[in-house]
């Protein structure tokens, strides 16, 4: 698609968040800029398959301005292959591998190289958010060239692939173990100026120490049979466990399970914290605190009009990798510990795979049986070595954005297994709402025909297409690894080409065939799942979400509103005026109570609910409409 090099994009772990700093009225460079500063701060990898390897260059023939990036004298094996990235930043206070403003990166592969070879940066070379190294003023930089190394993957599928083998850091490229890195260095730059500046990639980014567990957090990594299997090398899967209070002291006690979904994150769930809040602005619970106390006829009311700050004047708020706690994680602890908290294990996922930070939670032609190690392997082992209460209805899911997805699929996959899904923010979960493309009936995705005139759709997607060109990637921000199937060559075939926007028909009946479209999966199936879906549905979206994730929930409300025999009984909510990406409602601690009262309300007579309600009774949430129940 982007030359002799057919590299395939792979979405920078967490990149989405791209979409919620994307102005939908206009497409100018600095809204560009911003994906860019996305893609720097959350990671990048590109992935390549074996065929073809011979015709990649290391870049152009340095004519004009060019950078020659140099491996070391020595590699740990005899040769390497992967990418070569070049930061160029107007500062120098922080390394520019590790800026998010005012920086530029430039891509290439290089396959086999020796020790000492260089990897050369010219015009040829594809840039964001300049093309080129010729778009960069003249002046004085911070410049600094990172190598993210590949390994090769025998697939059982028969592809062979090179990618990079997550280092249990969630493809963060620019601090996984093994990357190969130059010092900064400062140099003047003219582009019109015949020279060359030459880097020379001397440090290597060490180990990582594993996570400590405490008498709260518990980390688990086992290694997947399954996952092993398909890759042909070792791979893992892993969670973080946060236990209730009184956990040690009751040994025979037993607990319903919260399943968190989303990104690869090694904290406590719910961004649990014993240390005390750093000192500094409110966060958006306390913040909303105020706005009760001085509007209590609005609260009263259950207005969801309530003016809230945006998420960056969150100044405490954290994120466990699947939902922000709002209230800031110390908060959370205290709720966690206090006597009067229910008593449940909150667990969170680590599925990374070479393509991405996570899977989606679900078997993939082009990642493997990732669902299927969830399901099969990683919750059957949490749940034999934590006393949870292996139930259906002692199992919820919840889960923002890609986890918000996660969640819906999990609960709808498997219905006979959980027990609920509080799905907030998720990814796509109707085709005909595809980021704003009707995948079903449109032919172009850049094209702003009648009826998808959303303003910045296309530039929006077409801004993916440049940054691809970089990272080394081919679906930008879209994570269609995990939809599509693999091409001849093994990898992943595109939805649409990003240089012109013409969707691929075939790859979307695939997409469709295995189930991807949620709502189409529930409208095809209900008669079958539906009675064991009923009131387990719960979903939330701000009405103004940034990757228009809100369309496709309107569908998928209009499918379920209209179910019968049964109705699905179930609820959405939507941030109004205009909530973004990333909108949370509630508290960590109120959705835990919400779940828990669920719970409660669900499980069997002679479920053993006096193991984790107190005194057999869970508080109410501090205003029912916020939450579905």
């Amino acid at each position: 698609m982007f030359g002799v090099d057919r590299l395939i994009l792979i979405r920078p772990a967490g990149l989405y968040a791209v979409l919620s700093s994307f102005n939908r009225s206009t497409a100018s460079m600095n809204h560009l800029r911003s994906i860019s500063r996305a893609i720097l701060a959350l990671g990048a990898l590109s992935v390549f398959p074996v065929c073809g390897l011979a015709e990649q260059s290391a870049g152009g023939q340095g004519s004009g301005l060019h950078f020659a990036v140099a491996l070391p004298a020595s590699l740990p094996s005899d040769s390497v292959t992967g990418r070569v990235f070049l930061f160029v930043a107007r500062s120098g206070d922080v390394e520019p591998r590790f800026q998010t403003q005012n920086v530029s990166i430039f891509g290439v592969d290089i396959h086999g190289s020796k020790a000492g070879d260089a990897a050369v940066i010219d015009a040829s070379v594809p840039g964001f958010p300049e093309h080129t190294l010729g778009d960069l003023p003249a002046g004085d930089y911070w410049v600094q060239a990172l190598l993210n190394v590949y390994t090769e993957f025998h697939r059982s599928d028969g592809h062979v692939i090179w990618a990079h083998m997550d280092q249990w850091d969630g493809q963060n490229f620019k601090m996984s173990p093994g990357n190969i890195f130059s010092e900064p260095q400062k140099v003047h730059l003219d582009p019109h100026a015949t020279a060359e500046e030459r880097i020379v990639l001397s440090k290597i980014n060490p180990p990582y120490d594993p996570p400590v567990d405490t008498d709260w957090v518990k980390h688990v990594k086992i290694e997947s049979k399954l996952l092993t299997q398909f890759w042909g090398r070792p791979m893992y899967i892993g969670a973080t466990v946060l236990l209730p209070k009184g956990f040690d002291s009751n040994p025979g006690a037993h607990y319903p399970t919260i399943y968190l979904q989303g990104h690869f994150s090694l904290g406590a769930p719910f961004s649990f914290d014993p240390s005390p809040e750093k000192p500094g602005g409110k966060t958006w619970a306390e913040l909303r605190k105020a706005w009760i106390a001085s509007h209590p006829r609005e609260w009263a009311k259950g207005h969801l009009n309530m003016p809230e700050p945006p998420q960056n004047a969150r100044p405490n708020a954290q994120n466990d990798g699947a939902l922000p706690c709002v209230e800031g994680g110390h908060a959370f602890y205290e709720s966690w510990v206090s006597d009067d908290f229910p008593r449940m294990i909150a667990v969170t996922f680590q599925h990374p795979t070479p393509f991405f930070d996570d899977s989606y939670a679900i078997n993939s032609a082009n990642c493997g049986p990732y669902g299927d190690a969830i399901m099969k392997e990683l919750i059957p082992y949490l749940e034999s070595h934590f006393r949870s209460i292996p139930k259906p209805y002692a199992r919820v899911l919840a889960g923002g954005s890609t986890g918000g997805w996660e969640t819906l699929a999990l609960q709808i996959y498997h219905p006979e297994f959980f027990g609920g899904a509080w799905s907030f923010y998720p990814d796509p979960v109707d085709f005909h709402r595809y980021y704003g493309v009707d995948l079903y009936n449109d032919e172009n995705a850049f094209a702003n025909r009648s009826g998808r005139t959303f303003a910045g759709v296309a530039d929006m997607l077409k801004g993916f297409g440049q940054v691809g060109t970089v990272t080394g990637m081919e679906d930008g921000p879209l994570q269609w690894w995990d939809y599509t199937p693999p091409g001849p060559d093994g990898t992943p075939l595109p939805v649409w080409d990003l240089s012109t926007g013409k969707i691929d028909h075939a790859v979307v009946k695939f997409m469709i065939e295995h189930n991807y479209d949620l709502r189409d999966y529930l409208e095809r199936n209900w008669t079958r799942i539906g009675p064991q879906l009923v009131q387990k549905l719960h979903v939330f979206v701000g009405d103004d979400d940034d990757g228009y994730e809100n369309l496709a929930v309107y569908l998928f409300e209009d499918y379920l509103e209209n179910t019968q025999n049964p109705y699905y009984d179930g609820s959405f909510t939507y941030g109004r005026p205009l909530k973004g990406h990333g909108w949370m409602p509630i508290t960590s601690a109120e959705l835990v109570r919400t779940m828990a009262k669920f719970i409660a309300d669900h499980a069997p007579p002679d479920a053993p609910t006096r193991d984790w309600l107190e005194s057999n009774r869970v508080p109410a949430v501090d205003h029912p409409n916020r939450v579905g129940n």
